[in-house]
């Protein structure tokens, strides 16, 4: 490409900087004083983006009325972050930040819904701005003159939040309360309000980075969890909390992927290098690189330590007799349905993908619950089972057996070469690198044609015939017994113990001799290997795989079992698993809005049962031994 284009694909990255920075800087505003995790902030920019369009249908004739109208969508979209705050996240501040990340998802789910229901399942494109319609030529290019009012637009924000956060009282006490918002209410502050304003202001800046799309960008259903990534990003690497560094991250994120396109295809030493391929992870490449040698951030500090989180963790307790009945009677309704076969013929189906789905949710919670180490992207080892033992088995003609067995294996090296740099953080640091590995693995994946199939994945992997029939179900409830009970046993081996002790106080840990990273990257390993035996199970159950396996969605997913059925107690994945595989099952078949419903019941579970539905009622039946 002449130096004419990498001119004009860095004016592009200038404009996809603006935007960026928008969505992010009010993520990270949220972040950085309430410490929530919101999932849901790219459905605030979805619905920014969707509002937009309809004012504008009816104002946007004159560039007045136009600009007018984006504003007011943000504004409609700053006032239903307001609702959201005060009606449920102010519900949740002293809960644990991993049940706060499950109510904002069930809200993407609802949004989701809610979007579909007001403007339909078609993209919608809305008209380009008045007066900004045309181009300007560069050299012998051409530039959008739209892209020029964004590159002014993102720096004018930035101007004015800095203002704003370093000239008021308000964001004195917001800057306040990002370092240390527990003496900010010693102090007579009333957070509640100062919350209230926080999450506004960030829902506002959402909504107008979605709605000064218009002209850009058809409005999609699609669009609040394909930004929310690229979001978590710019958070992540700029410094949670830090506006300034939320620019400078989106700058360069959005810089290296203008240079990735401008590049275009070089040859180095013979080898084609399609640098435009890389536009789908070299922010995560990026952010990965950054976590290794800068853990907080460009511009970010250690997250100040919140005194007062919720309920402290506590001790496991050796199952009971009455739990033991249970179990055994759970094992023989499993193992009764498939001779129940004529009468629900579904069910043994259904049976087997909860049972993989159980054996992924208990793979996190060994890492999750026991290591306290969260995870945003669990999914690559289940991907990275899956397709080794599709390619085994059907590229190489490895057996079954070899192939399942190698799956794990592959999987658990994969863990221990990411957990070895994953272990070095902790919280969402933790969480958003498993995320850039995952995204990682998954571009490889998805672009990979002539190994993995791309995006059609690989087909026809089917047990052998001695495993056909009812077979191969006994051999997955064989399997996913066996990892549940070898998770029990080393939940309380010393190897348990020591890895406990390591979530509730590495300091102390280290003080009486635990190995504490050692501790931690065999967990994760164990967890990784764990996941990826689930994938074997997976593939062979289905007779494919696609790289839906390994997208963000599938470790929220994995999230979303854990925290459903309780993180403090180690049945809580396997009710968790069961519930939301059932849940699932059933919404999808008696409403169009299943989405919405599902979020509905999640977020209900969240208000009502916040230890979830297993710790609940072991809580409960403990209480009444108590009583007894």
């Amino acid at each position: 490409m002449h130096f004419t284009g990498f001119i004009v694909q860095f004016l592009n990255g200038l404009a996809e900087a603006s935007s960026l920075f928008l969505v992010a800087a009010g993520l990270s505003l949220i972040f950085g004083v309430s410490r929530i995790v919101n999932f849901a902030h790219g459905s605030l920019y979805m619905l920014g983006i969707y509002i937009a369009y309809s004012i504008v249908q009816q104002w946007g004739q004159s560039p007045y009325g136009f600009w007018a109208s984006l504003v007011a969508a943000a504004l409609v979209v700053g006032a239903l972050g307001v609702v959201v705050e005060v009606l449920l996240l102010r519900r949740l501040y002293k809960a644990p930040e991993m049940y706060q990340l499950l109510a904002t998802f069930a809200l993407v789910l609802v949004f989701n819904d809610a979007a579909l229901w007001l403007w339909g399942p078609d993209d919608l494109l809305g008209p380009l701005a008045p007066g900004l319609s045309g181009s300007i030529q560069i050299f012998d290019r051409y530039l959008p003159v739209y892209d020029l009012a964004l590159i002014v637009i993102g720096p004018a924000v930035l101007l004015v939040l800095w203002l704003m956060l370093t000239r008021t009282r308000w964001g004195t006490l917001v800057r306040a309360a990002t370092q240390d918002r527990e003496m900010l209410g010693a102090l007579g502050v009333n957070q509640a309000w100062l919350f209230t304003g926080v999450f506004a202001l960030g829902a506002f800046l959402a909504g107008l980075g979605g709605a000064i799309q218009i002209p850009r960008q058809p409005a999609s259903l699609m669009l609040d969890l394909s930004v929310i990534g690229d979001a978590f990003v710019v958070v992540v690497v700029g410094g949670m909390g830090s506006i300034p560094g939320a620019y400078l991250a989106a700058l360069i994120i959005a810089e290296l992927k203008a240079l990735c396109v401008a590049l275009g295809v070089i040859e180095i030493a013979g080898v084609s290098i399609a640098f435009p391929k890389l536009t789908l992870v070299v922010e995560f490449i990026f952010m990965a690189f950054v976590l290794v040698f800068r853990p907080w951030g460009l511009r970010g500090k250690p997250l100040a330590v919140i005194r007062h989180t919720g309920t402290p963790e506590a001790p496991l307790h050796p199952a009971g007799a009455a739990f033991k009945w249970m179990a055994v009677v759970l094992v023989a309704v499993f193992a009764a349905l498939p001779m129940l076969s004529a009468t629900f013929p579904y069910a043994p189906v259904l049976a087997q993908d909860m049972m993989i789905a159980v054996l992924f949710a208990v793979s996190l919670h060994f890492m999750m619950g026991l290591g306290g180490m969260a995870s945003f992207g669990h999914a690559a080892y289940f991907g990275i089972g899956a397709y080794c033992a599709a390619l085994l088995f059907k590229s190489v003609g490895i057996g079954m057996g070899g192939a399942m067995l190698a799956a794990p294996f592959a999987a658990g090296v994969a863990a221990a070469v990411f957990g070895w740099f994953c272990i070095r953080l902790s919280g969402v640091y933790l969480a958003m690198l498993t995320l850039a590995f995952a995204q990682i693995v998954w571009s490889i994946v998805y672009q990979w044609d002539a190994v993995t199939g791309g995006s059609n994945g690989i087909i026809g992997i089917w047990p052998n015939e001695w495993l056909a029939g009812d077979a191969y179900y006994y051999l997955v409830l064989a399997v996913v017994l066996a990892a549940i009970y070898a998770v029990r046993r080393m939940a309380f081996s010393p190897f348990g113990y020591a890895l406990r002790a390591t979530r509730d106080s590495a300091l102390r840990a280290d003080a009486i001799g635990i190995h504490v990273k050692g501790v931690q990257w065999t967990a994760f390993i164990v967890a990784g290997l764990l996941a990826g035996l689930a994938g074997a199970l997976y593939v062979f159950s289905k007779g494919s795989t696609s790289p839906e396996v390994i997208t963000v969605g599938k470790s929220v997913d994995g999230l979303v079992m854990v925290l459903l059925g309780g993180i403090q107690t180690l049945f809580g994945p396997v009710v968790g698993a069961a519930s939301f595989t059932v849940l699932q099952d059933y919404f999808v078949g008696i409403t169009e809005y299943w989405r919405a419903l599902f979020g509905a019941v999640i977020l209900l579970i969240v208000l009502a049962f916040p230890q979830g539905i297993a710790g609940y009622v072991g809580g409960l039946m403990q209480s009444r031994g108590h009583r007894a």
